[in-house]
Parts: structure tokens; sequence; C-alpha cells
């Protein structure tokens, strides 16, 4: 079920359609992020898509701090996987636990995205 967003509402930032996510596949968005109440700052996102259903997590490897992508919006994916291009970390695409490589355990970090008429915001609580 679609979410209806107040008019001028934050979490109503627009991400891009879902048909610009390939089914299967993953895209890299830009979006404005607030960290605990400072001034919202510029962060990639990784939008993986699944048929209808979309995950997001902030583009950056739990080891490094690099960008997961080894060029801009393009992913390794394998197998339900995320590939980090820098060191080969394997993240789980369902909930972004790292399951091989340098940072084993960690997560990547969500972040809420909902399907508003066939596009991708960030929900509320981002």
């Amino acid at each position: 079920m679609d979410t209806v967003f107040p008019a001028g509402s934050p979490a109503r930032q627009a991400l891009c359609r879902l048909d610009e996510i390939p089914d299967g596949g993953a895209t890299a968005v830009d979006a404005m992020l607030a960290d605990g109440g400072a001034d919202p700052e510029l962060s990639s996102l990784i939008l993986l898509r699944r048929g209808e259903q979309v995950r997001g997590y902030l583009n950056i490897c739990p080891h490094t701090g690099r960008r997961l992508d080894y060029a801009p919006g393009k992913f390794l994916l394998k197998n339900d996987t995320l590939i980090c291009a820098v060191h080969g970390a394997t993240f789980n695409q369902a909930d972004g636990l790292c399951i091989a490589g340098p940072c084993r355990g960690e997560h990547l970090r969500e972040i809420a995205v909902q399907m508003q008429d066939g596009a991708i915001h960030l929900a509320p609580s981002a």
C-alpha cells in the first residue's frame, strides 16, 4: 500500500521511479539526509529492486568508508548479494549483513524508502 506524505514534507523527497531500477538490479541516487539533528548532507544511496520491493542502503562500505560501486551507479551483484568493488566485502541484499570479506558481521546502513505512485521516496524515518 502506498503511503501519502503531507505536501512539503522532507519525507516527500523523490529518489527515482521504480522503472528506472532494473528488476533484480541496483542503482545509485543522491539524497539529502539528516544525521542526528545535523544539517542535511547530500549522500549517495543504493536502491536494490526485487519486483515491486525496493531496499535502500547508504552507499558506503563499513570496511573503508568508500563507495561500493565500481563506476557511478554500477554495482557487482551475484546470488542475492552486493559486492564492494574496492575490497570484495560481500553483503546480503535483504538485510545488508556482510557475510564475507574484511568487514564480516558488520551491516550496511539501511535507509528507509517507500513507493508512491510508481516513485521511490525517502520514508518519514529517513
